[in-house]
């Protein structure tokens, strides 16, 4: 296993065991950040991860959305609020949250760890940016 993985692995075990339920996000961002991760990119269909670190990329493989080929959503910029405020209120779990996404129209999503943003794009350049709060871990 590389370094990159090893501390990969070792922060999201500790925003795990630290976040809150409701306004995770947050401190999972600020523990990746403090562990050399700059930015997360999400294809959505295909759920995988992309995780940029000091040390390194490192790819992270969920199960798939879709198999096959099927239509795209339009971006629903409502769905995908929808889909944000759930997750932010607790009340999604992340393959929910990735599924809501999906359902929205969202093909792929990027976190920039320093800037604290998630930047959500459509199929049609369609796309919503949401800035989250800095947090003290």
């Amino acid at each position: 296993m590389g370094i990159a993985l090893t501390h990969l692995q070792a922060a999201l075990e500790r925003a795990a065991a630290i976040r809150p339920k409701v306004g995770g996000f947050p401190y999972l961002a600020e523990v990746l950040r403090q562990a050399g991760v700059s930015r997360c990119r999400m294809a959505v269909p295909s759920n995988a991860m992309l995780y940029l670190t000091d040390a390194g990329p490192v790819a992270v493989q969920g199960e798939p959305l879709i198999t096959g080929m099927v239509d795209a959503a339009p971006f629903d910029r409502e769905a995908l609020l929808t889909a944000l405020r759930t997750d932010q209120a607790g009340e999604s779990t992340f393959p929910e949250f990735v599924q809501g996404c999906w359902n929205a129209g969202v093909i792929w999503y990027d976190v920039d760890l320093y800037a604290r943003t998630c930047a959500y794009h459509g199929a049609d350049g369609d796309s919503y940016v949401e800035a989250y709060p800095a947090v003290a871990i």
